[in-house]
């Protein structure tokens, strides 16, 4: 979110995942930003999950719901890529007109059609984390204190997101 407004966007909509594991805390995350940004007003969060198909149904909602927004911060990269393609097969210009951002840093938002600006995890100290807490966890038995971890994500700056128009 604070590359989108650095980049002068302002109408950010944002793409929610659903019940998909993670899409409360990114849900949350892009309404925190817009109101430390002191753009709640501007709020607009559209039903999704994390395909392909609702970033494709998103898109569609935008192009039959008049101006589009100048960004949209997805749930994931899959609903991001639907999202883009649809736009683009609607004549709409990436970035352009809209900017795109997606979360996880999947395989095919590195491929040059795509494109895609999006938020990486450390997939590998997650996995690395959840190893650990799973030995710790049968070592102390399985009635052991739960644990939490997190990890900073990080933006991965590509094609998808331009100036705002």
């Amino acid at each position: 979110m604070d590359h989108l407004v650095s980049l002068g966007h302002r109408d950010i909509v944002h793409v929610d995942g659903g019940e998909q594991p993670g899409a409360a805390e990114r849900r949350a995350g892009y309404l925190d930003a817009m109101r430390r940004h002191g753009l709640q007003d501007r709020a607009r969060v559209l039903p999704g999950d994390y395909t392909e198909l609702s970033g494709s149904a998103a898109a569609l909602a935008l192009l039959d719901g008049g101006e589009l927004p100048t960004a949209v911060v997805a749930g994931n990269d899959q609903c991001a890529i639907g999202l883009l393609i649809e736009l683009r097969h609607g004549g709409v210009d990436v970035p352009g007109q809209v900017s795109i951002v997606g979360y996880d840093d999947i395989r095919s938002a590195r491929l040059a059609h795509i494109d895609l600006t999006t938020v990486r995890q450390d997939a590998e100290q997650l996995a690395r984390l959840a190893v650990q807490a799973a030995v710790e966890r049968l070592d102390t038995g399985l009635d052991g204190e739960s644990r939490e971890f997190s990890l900073a994500p990080h933006l991965v700056i590509r094609g998808s997101t331009g100036p705002a128009r």
